[in-house]
């Protein structure tokens, strides 16, 4: 694996190749989705906690509205007690 100026994508590197070496061989389905649904949770768990739960803070950082942001929230079972920031 190359090194390029952005950890993150060389963290998501670093993690797809693991993924597909575990698969040893076999052809993953819908890898797309299911790559989102690995990400997306984690990642807006992270954001709002930067942010101490406030949403509308939340979807300035992500660029999204805030409607958007609750919706997503929602679909994906993510309430305020399971992001708070850790103390």
């Amino acid at each position: 694996m190359k090194k390029n100026d952005d950890p993150l994508a060389d963290c998501v590197v670093m993690a797809m190749e693991q993924y597909f070496d575990d698969l040893n061989g076999h052809q993953p389905q819908n890898l797309y989705s299911f790559f989102i649904s690995e990400v997306e949770k984690p990642f807006l768990k992270v954001v709002l906690e930067q942010v101490d739960s406030n949403q509308s803070r939340a979807a300035k950082i992500l660029g999204i509205n805030r409607n958007t942001l609750r919706k997503r929230l929602s679909e994906l079972d993510i309430t305020p007690e399971n992001f708070a920031r850790r103390s």
